[in-house]
């Protein structure tokens, strides 16, 4: 709750007009985030129909239920990252049965879907780091440079571009980490 020093957040304040039923909220909320929420969704699911369709059901589930957002356990747009992409990997997990069970089913069935959730977790975390970080991880392990390279390109020191991979490296697999507890969490409930 926003204290009288303190202004309330964006998504605070987004939230409160959701709850109060503003379509203008709902209409910005989509402006701001669908375009991160499909992507997930297209990267988890690849099929851009069922991730159109999936952007559509996050958003359905926000206007219908903004109480579920809670601001002290982190932004909105964090919140419908987690929501999508466990939406996503439970459509994934549901198609992929569907599929062995027509097809003799699959040990390995799985692993791809774990593959598949974690790369495309990873791809967002990336995705919402700071420019600078995202920009040297996209050159150095992306594009295949050595630091060196990196360096030249982006107009920085070598000592530069190795500190903003290491954080970068660092806070994607505090973020791996923390999903991973997450999941031991809700599969021990």
């Amino acid at each position: 709750m926003a204290t009288p020093d303190r202004t309330p957040r964006w998504d605070e304040q987004l939230q409160r007009r959701l709850a109060r039923g503003e379509e203008t909220a709902l209409g910005e909320l989509y402006d701001q985030l669908s375009p991160m929420v499909h992507g997930l969704a297209g990267r988890v699911l690849a099929d851009q129909a069922a991730a159109a369709q999936l952007t559509r059901e996050i958003f359905a589930h926000v206007w219908e239920h903004p109480e579920d957002f809670d601001p002290a356990q982190g932004s909105l747009r964090s919140w419908l990252g987690a929501l999508t992409h466990r939406r996503a990997v439970e459509r994934l997990r549901a198609r992929r049965a569907a599929e062995w069970t027509r097809g003799g089913g699959s040990g390995a069935a799985e692993e791809e879907i774990r593959t598949v959730a974690t790369a495309a977790h990873v791809q967002y975390v990336v995705d919402s780091l700071p420019q600078p970080l995202r920009e040297t991880i996209a050159v150095t392990y992306y594009d295949g440079r050595t630091y060196q390279e990196t360096a030249r390109m982006l107009g920085i020191s070598e000592q530069a571009a190795k500190q903003r991979m290491r954080l970068g490296l660092e806070l994607l697999a505090t973020e791996l980490a923390d999903e991973r507890a997450r999941q031991d969490e809700d599969g021990n409930r």
